[in-house]
């Protein structure tokens, strides 16, 4: 069982940046590739980015590319995902998450192989 802890989002003015963390409960989910999600209300949860446990690996959703961007502190055990140029349609319920067939080198963007998630944090971008 993997814990993941969330912290940063809140509210910014479109153009503005935030970043946020997520930190395994354990030094095990140190091992495992992290994912970011997000879920606007009335929406499905869509896929951000992902990146594997020792950060030579990484997948975008495309359309992000260049404005999100996810990192890995291995000392600090947490993932970041660095947040710039945000939009109003950036607002959202923001998760990170992780599952047990993401060790090493495998990511993925399918939800399905995500077991464990954060608690969620909420991104409010102001027009």
């Amino acid at each position: 069982q993997v814990h993941l802890v969330q912290s940063g989002g809140g509210l910014v003015q479109t153009g503005g940046s935030l970043r946020l963390s997520c930190a395994p409960s354990t030094r095990t989910g140190s091992r495992y590739a992290i994912g970011w999600f997000r879920q606007a209300p009335g929406k499905g949860r869509e896929f951000l980015a992902t990146i594997n446990w020792d950060s030579t690996k990484t997948l975008y959703e495309n359309s992000l590319k260049g404005r999100f961007t996810i990192s890995r502190d291995s000392a600090q055990n947490t993932v970041y995902l660095q947040m710039d140029s945000l939009k109003p349609e950036d607002t959202a319920v923001y998760y990170c998450a992780t599952g047990k067939k993401l060790a090493f080198y495998y990511l993925t963007r399918d939800l399905a192989d995500y077991d464990y998630w954060g608690q969620g944090t909420q991104v409010t971008v102001s027009s």
